[in-house]
This record gives C-alpha cells, structure tokens and sequence, in this order.
C-alpha cells in the first residue's frame, strides 16, 4: 500500500488558508471604490470545496501525517464536516446581511475562513503543541471579528473583554501542556496516554488536567467560566455570534473529547465527577440568568451556557456511549443555533435596532417566514420531537443515565423544563398581534439568495436530525470508535511499557 502524502492529511485546512490568502491579495489589489461583496463567494467556495475535501477524506486509512502532529480519521472528519458546513452557512448569512459599505470588507470574509483552518486543525491535532496554534488561529481570528462594529460601543467592549479573558484561558491551558511535558517528556498525545499512568511524578499529571480543562472549558462557556459570554454575543455581529456559538465550540469540545477520553482515560474517576459538577452548574446558571434576560441576544447567550452543560452531560457515558452521544449534541446544537441567529440577524438588522423580546412581538403577522422560522428553532432548542435538539438531549441524558450519572439526567431534565419558559416567552411574544408603531418598524431585511440558502440549510439540518437521525447517530458512532481505539503509530518513549488497557 502506497503511503498517504502528508498533505493529504491536511487538505481541508489548505485549501481554508489558500482561499483566505487569494481574498487577502485580491481585496488590496481591488480599486477602494469597488464593492467587495464577490469576496464572500470566493470565502464560501472555498469552504465548499474544503468541506468535500473533509467527505473525501474517508477514503484515506486511518493514520497520522507530520510526523505524528496531524490525524485522520472518523473522528476528525466528523468534525471538519461540521465546522465546514457552519463556516459555509455563516458566510451565506454575511454576503446579504452585511452592509455593502462596511469597513475592510475583504478582510471580514479573509479571517472567517483563517479561523476556520484553526477550529479545524485543532480537531486533527495530536501533538499539544499544534493544538496551542490551532486554538490561537482560531482565537485571533475570533478576537477581531467580535469587535468588528467598531462605530458601536458594545463592539470594541466585546472583543476586549473576549482577548483578555480568552488570552487568559489560553495561558491555563498551555500551562497544563508545560506540567504534561515535565511528567511524561512528550507533548505527543498518544504517547501521553501510554505514558502518564506510569508518571512518576502523579501530581504533575494532575495539574496538568486541571489546567488544561479550565482552557478548554472557557472555549465552550461553562460555567463557571462563561462571565464572557453574554457581553460578546450582545456586541459582535448577529452573523459573527452564529459562527461564534458554534463552530469554535464544535472544535474546543472536539479537544476535550480527545484530552479525556483518549490522553487521560485513566483519571475517568477525576475528571468524570468534576464535569458533572460543571454540567450541573452550567444548566442552572445559565437557564436562570436567561429567564431575567429582556435582550435576545443575551438570553441566547445564557442559553448557550446552559446547552454547554446539556453536552457535558454526556461526558458521564462510558466509552463510545458518551463520545457520540456528545458528537451528535454538537451537530444538533449547531443546527439549530446558526439557524436562530439567522433569523435574529434578518429581524434586527445589522445595527440591530430591534434587539429586545418585545421587539419580537407580532413577528408572524409582520412577517410570517421570518416568525415561523424563529418558533420553529426556539422549539428545536426546547428540545420537541421531531426536530434535532429532541434527539441531541435524548442521546446525551441516555449516555448519562448509562455511565450512571442518573441525578445529572433528572437535573437535565428540570433544566429543560426550565429552558422552555424563557423559550415559549419569546414564542409567544412572536405569536402576539403587533401594535400599530411594531407594524410600520416591520423587518424589511435583505433577504437574497445567500440568506435563503443560509436558512434552508439551518432547518434541513435541524429537521433531518429530528426525523431520521440515524445516519448522523452512526458517524458520531464511527468517530467514537477511532477516538477509543488503540493508536496504531505511537512509539511509547520508554521501552517494555505496556499500553493502558482500553
């Protein structure tokens, strides 16, 4: 069998950076007076063309390029199609709903696919090394694109309290890498898993868990490291807030999917306990700061909290179980949560004018699509049949209840129930009749055919993980075997060392 070219093994990312590289060149060399909007497409045809890379992808064997810093496989490959496929949704969102006469245009749509070859690598990454630069890419992008309404105050605020607090997170995290390396002598992951149990110095390897899942925790706002959330999601752009609650978070629960399950199995009985603490916390923080909340957006932002802790609750499953249990909630919540922020984006405009829960009020009358879309995606976040966020908490409280964790399923389930008022107030607040000042303020967006294919992907993800989920289910499934299986190319640095038992 001929080897795999190490490029291969990065294909997705390569063709993310070289488009932004072609919009970067080709936004400085446009006359300042021409529009820039055709960037967007270049940014999205790229990621097309990296999200079929990312299908293609499945037919190389599984296996590690780089030097053994780089891994392809089910797993990854899960998560680069949905990074990818956010990516792809938040940029059709852009091309319509940012206005043509916006600031460095070129470069909103250049740092959208730049941090895109982050989120993605930090998926692929096996080397702690390259997860520190992933995060990085990924985070400055991110950083900027929070503050981008720059003539606001909110959005200055919100990318500095992002770099600050994020900057801050990072430095635990490669902390936690530095004490890994003093314990075992690599930074390689599977080289760590066959070497830390036999650490000699257990307090070490102990640090460096603890600090490594403060980073990556903060990456996905849980609590209690979500004091950013609701300050950023309320001063970025609605279309960066879609990209933001989402694809980032699909790569940093990749990471910590990979950091406990697969470098630190043998501490299960450390780290299990602690995220069903931040699980527990998480659900009750966020949903009960939302019900006080009379700004979308930030209600939006403590419920993303909340489904943090949803998701964390599948880390009580053992195995395979909690892997795609946690791998399908990612891919329903990112439905359903690009989806809503596209319509909160086509309701508030970019300046979001319109920003408070009785701003909503009389949406299906003003605009019927717009209103259903919004009940429809509020319903998915309750978690009602037949839509995905049914089957996202369906599979995560079931991996809870069979790693035993069944006071964290019951706690999630009141957590629902406590979701579901502050969701059905805004449903209902849509469903009311407009006053006469509400009916001359209608939502006149620009509704073309970006955003219109933006909203169809939203509700068809969001429906086919309602109805037939099974497909998906079975490559979580796929992508939790690979994670648990034994690795094939690492070289244990101590010799006669027998790898821990799966």
């Amino acid at each position: 069998m001929n080897p795999v070219p190490d490029i291969d093994r990065i294909l997705p990312e390569v063709i993310l950076a070289l488009s932004g590289v072609v919009i970067m060149l080709t936004d400085a060399s446009l006359p300042p007076a021409w529009p820039r909007r055709p960037l967007g497409w270049i940014a999205a045809i790229g990621t097309t063309i990296a999200l079929w890379a990312s299908v293609w992808q499945l037919s190389l064997p599984e296996g590690t390029g780089f030097y053994s810093t780089v891994e392809t496989s089910a797993f990854t490959v899960f998560f680069h199609i949905l990074i990818c496929g956010i990516v792809l949704v938040a940029l059709l969102l852009s091309l319509d709903t940012l206005p043509e006469n916006t600031h460095h245009q070129g470069e909103f749509y250049a740092l959208i696919v730049f941090g895109a070859v982050g989120m993605c690598l930090l998926t692929s990454a096996v080397e702690l090394l390259v997860v520190f630069i992933a995060l990085e890419i990924s985070s400055i992008s991110t950083y900027i694109l929070a503050g981008w309404r720059k003539h606001t105050g909110r959005g200055p605020e919100a990318a500095i309290k992002y770099f600050l607090l994020g900057s801050f997170a990072t430095a635990f995290l490669l902390y936690g890498i530095a004490l890994i390396f003093g314990a075992t002598g690599t930074t390689q992951i599977y080289q760590i898993a066959l070497l830390a149990p036999a650490a000699q110095n257990q307090a070490l390897v102990l640090a460096a868990l603890a600090l490594m899942l403060v980073g990556i925790l903060f990456k996905v706002s849980a609590a209690p490291f979500h004091v950013w959330t609701p300050d950023v999601y309320e001063g970025a752009p609605s279309p960066v807030v879609a990209l933001l609650s989402t694809a980032p978070k699909a790569a940093a629960f990749a990471l910590l999917l990979r950091v406990v399950y697969e470098m630190f199995p043998h501490l299960r009985s450390l780290w299990a306990p602690l995220l069903w603490i931040v699980a527990v916390l998480s659900m009750t923080v966020g949903n009960l700061a939302a019900l006080r909340q009379q700004n979308v957006k930030r209600m939006l932002a403590y419920s993303a909290i909340a489904h943090a802790g949803y998701l964390l609750a599948a880390f009580a499953g053992i195995g395979e179980i909690g892997i795609a249990a946690a791998s399908f909630y990612i891919a329903a919540y990112a439905a359903m949560n690009v989806g809503i922020f596209a319509v909160v984006t086509l309701v508030a405009g970019y300046d979001e004018q319109l920003s408070l829960i009785d701003d909503y009020r009389g949406l299906v009358y003003r605009s019927p699509i717009l209103g259903s879309l919004l009940i429809f995606f509020l319903l998915s976040l309750i978690g009602i049949p037949f839509t995905g966020g049914f089957f996202g908490k369906f599979y995560s409280f079931t991996a809870a209840v069979g790693g035993g964790a069944i006071a964290l399923a019951i706690i999630g389930l009141l957590n629902s129930g406590l979701a579901a008022a502050y969701y059905l107030r805004l449903v209902v607040v849509a469903a009311q009749r407009p006053s006469d000042d509400q009916k001359v303020a209608a939502p006149k967006p620009a509704v073309g055919a970006a955003v219109i294919a933006a909203l169809f992907l939203a509700v068809a993800a969001t429906l086919v993980l309602g109805i037939i989920p099974g497909a998906t289910l079975d490559a979580a499934q796929s992508a939790a075997h690979t994670l648990q299986a034994p690795p094939q190319t690492a070289v244990p640095a101590v010799p006669d060392l027998a790898p821990p038992a799966r």
